[in-house]
């Protein structure tokens, strides 16, 4: 028989039909017990059949909602949407009257603006005191009401006026809803029936909805107005710089003025001096990085390079206090800035001076990386061809000396690929280096004695994304390729955005390295124990190849030393105080295994390591 209520539920049957399998179970005779479950399940399933009813309704709900904001997206006529929400509001409450009434804010009541399903002149017409009736309590408390009967309830001060008009148009049951826009009431929106009826919470949340709908499209009114207002003034600034043309003509005059001072060989000072004749008050730029190239305008603060960066956005120039800053992008990049400190100066003149500087800069910078497409050549000639002739010669001229000492560095950069080459090249132009973008990175040549403090200086003025790995440039093939491995194992290691030389990076370091400086590394991982028993005839190396032999048991070192295990304990800890904390961490332990087997290899091998 359940499975009765689910056909039922299926076809959506009205609520009378789920008595029939009831009906149907009581004529045939069933007993008691199957009676009560027939009517358990009854109960069951009209209370699943009224949340489908509810949900059903509920959608419809948000589609008409919908639907009403795409009204509001549509329509430009502040009549037309507000009709169309009245309407919406009569339909989906299902009532017979819909309305709905704005502030007067010179007579301070509300007036009757729109409604759907009114027949009633006087109530087309009526105005609404503040306070009085539902409408009015609705205005003036900017909450909803509603009653089931108007005109019996005592809640509301009922007035002639209103209700003449009320009755006028037979309303019974009201609900009013307030239109807001921020705390402010500027109208109320109703639903109305002509019979006794209740408003469900669902009704008020659903009217109160519409009414944001309605206030959105009263300001987006409001918004337009202002909107045409604004374009009225553009209109008058348009007609402004029209009569304007002498200005621009000055600002022309400039420009070729210092067109003319650039193509006879001048530089950005001279522009700067152009300027500040022309203008007045005195004249700062700053490269791409805001560093002064020429002038001084007093102490910059951070507002004046957010200036800067709305500037660039903006494409013109931008006013701060008595500070005019026009800057100039390249690709998205800062180029240059120029900063006027005026109270009253020509912008125009100032922005064709920002591009005149601009293009200098880019001259130069153009100059630049034809030098360092020269020094790369050369760099890639020493790491691919390095018994090619002249390379010495070649280096003399663009003044690198290859006698002296120098550092290879390798930067992985993370796709930062164009920024870390001009940075490397001007780098090594600046430092008498060389540097050269090779795929995925940029190598330089610089000179120096210490690759992990130079690794680690070039990864930091590069920043977090590069990664930079060092070696000494006794020959510049091998010493890429040890760097190039160096950057790739700081990669490995999870320590991008660092830079190290292959000695400071223990074990892996020692697999790494030309060299392969094992003495070295024994020293520096096993030197304080292997010192400690030279001096006390003490056996805390042996102790120490024992304990890991023995999977780091005390009690089975003990046994393999013929010592006691309290003597094993006391040996390890002083092992520790002399290798510091940490030494049994799992990185710091497997580099103590390699130091122990590579020293008791360099004790009994005379000819010294193997290689590794």
């Amino acid at each position: 028989m359940a499975r009765r209520f689910l056909e039922l539920l299926a076809r959506e049957a009205s609520a009378v039909e789920f008595e029939g399998p009831v009906l149907e179970a009581r004529a045939s005779g069933a007993d008691a017990a199957t009676l009560e479950e027939l009517e358990r399940a009854k109960v069951e399933a009209l209370k699943v059949r009224e949340l489908l009813r509810r949900r059903a309704r509920r959608e419809a709900e948000l589609s008409a909602l919908y639907d009403t904001a795409g009204d509001l997206a549509a329509l430009r006529d502040l009549d037309a949407v507000l009709e169309a929400i009245v309407h919406r509001a009569r339909q989906l409450l299902g009532t017979d009257t819909a309305y709905l009434t704005l502030h007067d804010p010179d007579r301070g009541d509300t007036y009757m603006r729109v409604t759907s399903g009114s027949t009633s002149a006087a109530f087309q017409l009526l105005r609404l005191e503040m306070g009085a009736g539902l409408g009015g309590l609705v205005a003036q408390n900017a909450m909803p009401y509603w009653t089931a009967n108007y005109p019996a309830d005592q809640r509301f001060r009922h007035t002639r006026n209103i209700d003449t008009a009320v009755d006028e148009e037979g309303l019974i049951a009201i609900l009013g809803v307030p239109l807001r826009l921020g705390q402010r009431v500027i109208g109320v929106l109703f639903a109305a029936n002509r019979g006794v009826r209740p408003f469900l919470q669902e009704e008020v949340a659903l009217l109160a909805s519409l009414a944001a709908h309605a206030a959105v499209a009263i300001d987006n009114a409001r918004l337009l107005q202002e909107t045409r207002n604004a374009l009225e003034e553009l209109s008058r600034a348009h007609r402004s710089a029209r009569e304007h043309g002498e200005v621009v003509e000055r600002a022309a005059l400039a420009h070729d003025r210092m067109t003319s001072l650039v193509l006879r060989g001048g530089g950005i000072e001279d522009v700067a001096a152009v300027v500040t004749e022309v203008l007045g008050g005195s004249l700062a730029v700053l490269d791409d990085l805001g560093r002064p190239i020429t002038g001084d305008v007093g102490t910059l603060d951070a507002g004046v390079f957010e200036a800067a960066q709305a500037s660039r956005a903006l494409g013109r120039t931008v006013r701060r206090g008595d500070l005019l800053i026009a800057s100039v992008d390249v690709g998205g990049e800062p180029l240059c800035t120029l900063i006027l400190r005026s109270d009253d100066a020509d912008e125009r003149i100032l922005e064709r001076a920002a591009l005149v500087c601009a293009l200098l800069l880019l001259f130069r910078r153009s100059v630049a990386e034809a030098e360092g497409r020269v020094r790369g050549e050369l760099l890639d000639d020493l790491i691919s061809r390095p018994e090619s002739p002249g390379l010495a010669d070649r280096a003399r001229r663009l003044g690198v000396d290859l006698t002296a000492p120098h550092v290879v560095v390798v930067v992985r950069h993370d796709g930062q690929r164009e920024r870390a080459a001009f940075w490397a090249s001007s780098h090594a132009t600046l430092h008498h280096g060389l540097a050269a973008a090779r795929g995925e990175e940029v190598v330089l040549l610089v000179p120096g004695d210490d690759p992990g403090a130079m690794a680690r200086k070039i990864a930091a003025e590069l920043g977090s994304r590069a990664t930079a790995g060092a070696a000494r440039s006794r020959d510049v093939a091998h010493a890429y390729q040890e760097a190039r491995r160096c950057a790739e194992a700081l990669i490995a290691l999870g320590r991008a955005g660092d830079g190290a030389s292959a000695a400071e990076l223990g074990f892996v370091g020692l697999l790494l390295g030309e060299g392969r400086d094992v003495p070295g590394f024994v020293g520096s991982v096993l030197g304080a124990v292997v010192d400690y028993d030279a001096r006390r005839g003490t056996a805390l190396v042996d102790t120490l190849a024992a304990y890991f032999a023995s999977g780091a048991s005390p009690s089975r070192t003990a046994e393999t030393m013929h010592i006691h295990v309290n003597t094993v304990t006391q040996r390890l800890e002083r092992v520790g105080k002399l290798l510091g904390e940490g030494w049994l961490e799992p990185e710091r332990a497997l580099e103590i295994q390699l130091a122990l087997r590579l020293n008791t290899i360099s004790g009994t091998k005379s000819m010294g390591f193997p290689p590794i």
